[in-house]
């Protein structure tokens, strides 16, 4: 899988008073993005909470383009950019056909649910060897 897709349609909830998508619904479809990105890798979060592992954003960089509208369908796409043994870097981009409305380059890091800083599991690592 070199670059993930994940569909997105805009609802009423996800915009403000001006009719376009509020900036912080955003961050709800990058997120689902990278879920979905995981998943289809074979990745799951609650089997990583199960064994005392989850995802922390340490940084994002996000880029507004232009705006998304209500009954938009849009595609988030999610792609590694770098891996280490701790942290993943993820390019995402928000379109609209053809035209790219938001782009976000994302940091995360592996950490222990009882708190601190854990290695990226396997697979994580594994899935960004065979993406770069």
């Amino acid at each position: 899988m070199s670059v993930h897709h994940f569909p997105i349609r805009i609802y009423y909830e996800d915009t403000d008073f001006s009719g376009n998508v509020y900036h912080a619904a955003y961050l709800k479809f990058f997120e689902r993005g990278r879920t979905e990105f995981l998943r289809d890798a074979g990745i799951h979060h609650a089997e990583l909470a199960a064994q005392g592992l989850a995802f922390a954003v340490r940084s994002m960089e996000i880029k507004f383009d232009g705006a998304a509208h209500i009954d938009d369908l849009l595609t988030v796409t999610t792609e590694v950019a770098s891996a280490t043994g701790a942290r993943l870097t993820l390019q995402q981009a928000i379109s609209r056909g053809e035209t790219v409305l938001t782009r976000a380059s994302v940091v995360v890091v592996a950490i222990k649910t009882a708190g601190g800083p854990a290695r990226m599991p396997v697979a994580i690592r594994d899935l960004a060897v065979s993406e770069m």
